[in-house]
């Protein structure tokens, strides 16, 4: 299993409303593609607060890397990425990305 994790600072002017339409219009894509295990999305509860300005992420859990790269090649997934970047601080910048390969 695949584990795509990502981290969002968001700019302080985009409203929880519109960055909860983005997580929604990310989680359709489960939907619509093979090999999509799981979408968690939200914002950060951590007890830690060493958030670093990350406020909100996903995870999303993909059956392997086939299914990780046909997901990223997508277009649900690149409207919702340049959403993601359109809204974020920086854009780019203001997103953080890390795919990890989960053995049992």
């Amino acid at each position: 299993m695949i584990r795509h994790i990502v981290l969002i600072r968001f700019r302080d002017d985009v409203p929880e409303t519109r960055i909860a339409e983005i997580f929604a219009d990310l989680h359709s894509i489960r939907d619509v593609l093979p090999g999509v295990l799981s979408i968690t999305s939200g914002r950060s509860e951590s007890p830690e607060q060493i958030e670093r300005g990350f406020q909100h992420g996903f995870v999303a859990d993909f059956t392997d890397w086939d299914a990780l790269a046909a997901y990223q090649a997508h277009p649900d997934h690149r409207r919702v990425g340049d959403a993601l970047i359109a809204n974020a601080v920086g854009g780019l910048d203001g997103i953080l990305v890390f795919d990890l390969a989960v053995k049992d």
